[in-house]
Formats: C-alpha cells, sequence, structure tokens
C-alpha cells in the first residue's frame, strides 16, 4: 500500500505555493505561482491541478491522495469560499473549494491563510506544545490566526481572527478593505511603501532608497538599506514595528497569549522588527500582562509554514481515521 499524501496550498495575494505532503509533514514536492499572473481564480485553480496530477505522477503516488487543504484570504471554514477578499484581484466570492474538488477529485477544505499557517506553527513550529497563542502573517496584507486552550479561533462566521482590519489609526490611511486606518494600511507591503515615501519626503538625510524607483521598492530592499546603516530605512522598520507593537498590546489585553510568532517576508528582517515591536509592545500593554507574553520570529522560515498548516487540517479533517 501506498503512503498517502495530502496537498497543502497556501494562496497569498502575491504569490501562491505548493505542496504533496505526507503523514510525517514532509513536503515532498512543492511549487510556487504568481497568484497576480491569473485574473481569474478558474486560470489558477488550473494550473495548479494540472502541475498537482503531472507531480503525483512523477513522484509515483498518483492513487494515494486523500484530501487537499487550502488556506487563502478571507477564505472560509464554514463555506469554503473566499469571500470579499481585499489583496486578491478577484472580485466578489470564489467558491475554490468546489473548484479544486472538481478539478482533483478529492475532498477539499479551505480556511484563512493565517489560520493555516497557526496550524502549521502549532504542529511543526514553535507553537508546539503552546494553547495559547497568536500568529502574525505579515506580506501584502496582515493575517492572523489565533489558538485558543488548544483551538483555532475560527468564530461565529468562520472570520475570526481578522487583526489586520482592526483600526490601528484612526482616519488614518485608507485600507484596501475601504476603511482608513486598519493596520495592515500600515504593517504590510504596501504599508512599508508608503511609510517609505513619507519619510523620504519628510526626512532631507541621504538615502540610497532615493534610487530606488517607487512602483520597485519592497521591503527586502528596505532592511538591506537598513541593515547597511541608512537611517531612514532603519526608521521606516521602527515605525512600522511600533504601530505593530502598539496594536499587539490591545491583542494581548483581550487573549492574554503565551505567544505571538510573526511569519512572512517582512517578518524575516529579524531585530529590526521585533526590536521595537516588543518594546512598544510593553510599553502599552496593561502592567498585569507585562513581560508575560514572547514576541518571537515563527521557526518555520523557509519552511512553509502556510503549505504545512493546510496540509495538516487536511490530515485533520480527511485522512485520521
Amino acid at each position: 500500500m501506498k503512503n498517502r499524501l495530502v496537498i497543502g496550498a497556501d494562496i497569498g495575494g502575491t504569490n501562491t505555493a505548493l505542496g504533496l505532503v505526507n503523514e510525517r509533514g514532509e513536503i515532498i514536492s512543492e511549487m510556487k505561482f504568481s497568484t497576480r499572473a491569473f485574473d481569474k481564480p478558474q486560470g489558477l485553480v488550473a494550473a495548479l491541478s494540472d502541475e498537482i496530477k503531472s507531480r503525483l505522477i512523477e513522484v509515483g503516488h498518483d492513487d494515494a491522495l486523500c484530501g487537499m487543504g487550502v488556506g487563502a484570504p478571507n477564505g472560509n471554514i464554514n463555506t469554503g469560499m473566499v469571500e470579499q477578499a481585499p489583496n486578491l484581484i478577484w472580485p466578489g466570492n470564489v467558491d475554490l473549494r468546489t473548484m479544486f474538488h472538481n478539478a482533483l477529485d478529492v475532498p477539499v477544505v479551505l480556511t484563512n491563510d493565517a489560520n493555516a499557517a497557526a496550524i502549521g506553527e502549532m504542529l511543526y513550529g514553535a507553537a508546539k506544545g503552546m494553547r495559547n497563542f497568536v500568529i502574525i502573517t505579515i506580506g501584502t496584507g496582515l493575517g492572523s490566526g489565533i489558538v485558543v486552550n488548544g483551538e483555532l479561533l475560527y468564530g461565529h462566521t468562520g472570520f475570526a481572527g481578522e487583526i489586520g482590519h482592526t483600526i490601528s489609526v484612526p482616519g488614518g490611511r485608507l485600507c484596501t478593505c475601504g476603511r482608513r486606518g486598519c493596520l495592515e494600511a500600515y504593517v504590510s507591503a504596501r504599508g512599508m511603501k508608503q511609510t517609505a515615501m513619507e519619510h523620504l519626503t519628510a526626512y532631507k538625510q541621504s538615502s540610497t532608497l532615493r534610487d530606488i524607483p517607487f512602483e520597485n521598492l519592497s521591503p527586502k530592499q528596505i532592511a538591506q538599506a537598513a541593515q547597511a546603516g541608512d537611517q531612514i530605512a532603519a526608521g521606516i522598520y521602527s515605525y512600522t514595528g511600533e504601530v505593530l507593537g502598539r496594536h499587539l498590546a490591545d491583542t494581548v489585553a483581550y487573549l492574554s497569549p503565551e505567544a505571538i510568532f510573526l511569519y512572512g517576508g517582512i517578518a524575516s528582517a529579524g531585530d529590526l522588527l521585533l526590536a521595537p515591536t516588543r518594546k512598544a509592545l510593553e510599553a502599552n500593554v496593561l502592567p498585569i500582562f507585562r513581560g508575560r507574553t514572547h514576541v518571537e520570529l515563527s521557526n518555520l522560515h523557509g519552511k512553509s509554514a502556510g503549505i504545512l498548516g493546510a496540509a495538516a487540517l487536511a490530515w485533520k479533517t480527511f485522512c485520521v481515521k
């Protein structure tokens, strides 16, 4: 009998990662796609499904697939739909669960991409053994997965955990969701680009960032400049961490997690983001919580937490008897 496999898919606003995962949580084949290369979800589903079928045959497991887990922005585990996702180019509600099921003829479970990352962190990462923690995923937007008493929090509608769309700066920047001042408008790739523009305008110091066209500027370039001693670049990360830490102080007040993990490309800047985030959290949190919640990097950076989490959800839902 062949070893069983599941598919884990991590669909982000910019990129999509896909993996075939075995029962030990090992990714035996991994693929990456540009989400934005497909102006319709049907195109992405068709491309991913064709690649999955090809890889299954390639690794000799074409008849051993028992399910698929999908993490996507605004993915609703109750409906199987991506609903009004502000960071995807597809408008309205998209029934990804049915699309993948029809394309692959396997059962499919879908949840928010940050929830998938939380499951991956809980089973394979630094949160193993923790019963109360939060993961903050920072990329095109800002997502969060919340685990309370050992269970992922979905809430009444299936959408619990939208910390990125809670108000951080009243009347502030316009967010992709249509409201003003959301945390995501400040702590995300888009938010950091806007902070960069504001800082480059407000401060007159020399900066290598001035030589980069705004449309090409990325958090990675800002981090590289900061690490090379660029003071404006360092200030951009300091401001981003300050906004995040101040907001996380409220998160601690109503959840009291053991730890908050930061995950995603922006978090990979390490202490550039961690240090101001920790400082702002401790400066703003209630005294009864001070020093009791650790802010750390996910230790699944480079290990595809989104894929592993989506795959683990599929194992739990379909494959464990």
